[in-house]
């Protein structure tokens, strides 16, 4: 499937289509089981052209198993939930197992290790991060994989039906998209920036508005430690843009009579 969107702004990234299925592609990249690494590696991959592949052993990490909808990673934290609580907020070196768990994992992992102990500092307190998970859409009845594919992938006509798209955008492209999303209602709130992981942003989140009455669209890779690890093949501009399947198609009809002819778009665009 083409997609209309994508050629008129003349994105440097392939739509990316995220699927639950149970079915897993064949010759689809993944990762090893066990194997430390991160989601978006993954959706990155999609974006320059071909497929990948995670379930619930081969998410990479805590938080990918948790935000691609296999369930609460985040238990299976050094220290479970209270330790991840502390990872993201303000460390866990204050205790004495804090220490010790620190310890062990810096045999492995020194940076680990650090951002354990000192904490990634994105919240102010493990109490604050505790909350933000309680309000998470987690979910646990996933299919058995979750992948990403290149949109020209998707046949709909064949019932190839995607929960999720997701666009890569630059500053403009984004300007574009908050405006289009919001052309065909009367509401102003068709898309949102929440706090979250890189694979929240393109997964449980878009999975979660996708299931509502009036879908909304999920502004990510705002997460800076998911910007770093696809800082090499995503580069320093892009954002992610995910949008459930029925406003990808809302999207798709309204571009063609909406203001992408006209001239204020057309001059940003350095085509008038």
């Amino acid at each position: 499937m083409k997609s209309a969107i994508a050629d008129i702004l003349e994105m440097k990234f392939s739509p990316v289509a995220i699927s639950r299925t149970n079915v897993r592609p064949p010759k689809a990249l993944q990762f090893k089981e066990g194997r430390r690494a991160c989601a978006m590696y993954l959706f990155a991959c999609a974006a320059q052209g071909r497929t990948a592949v995670a379930d619930a052993a081969t998410c990479g990490c805590f938080g990918g198993m948790s935000g691609l909808g296999f369930g609460n990673g985040y238990t299976n934290f050094p220290a479970g939930e209270g330790g991840f609580c502390g990872f993201l907020s303000s460390g866990n070196g204050h205790t004495p197992q804090g220490r010790a768990i620190g310890e062990k994992i810096a045999a492995r992992s020194p940076e680990f290790a650090h951002h354990y102990l000192e904490g990634e500092r994105y919240k102010r307190g493990p109490e604050l991060v505790k909350e933000w998970l309680g309000e998470l859409p987690l979910t646990y009845d996933a299919p058995t994989y979750v992948t990403f594919r290149p949109l020209a992938e998707v046949d709909p006509e064949n019932g190839d039906i995607p929960d999720v798209v997701v666009f890569t955008v630059n500053a403009q492209q984004l300007s574009a998209l908050v405006v289009l999303a919001n052309y065909g209602t009367s509401r102003s709130d068709r898309v949102i920036i929440p706090f979250g992981s890189g694979c929240q942003l393109i997964g449980i989140l878009p999975f979660a508005e996708g299931a509502s009455e009036h879908p909304r669209a999920v502004v990510g890779l705002t997460d800076l430690s998911a910007r770093e690890k696809t800082l090499r093949s995503l580069g320093r501009d892009q954002l992610t843009f995910a949008m459930p399947w029925k406003l990808f198609l809302a999207m798709e009809a309204d571009a063609p009579q909406s203001f992408l002819s006209m001239p204020t778009f057309l001059r940003l665009t350095g085509k008038m």
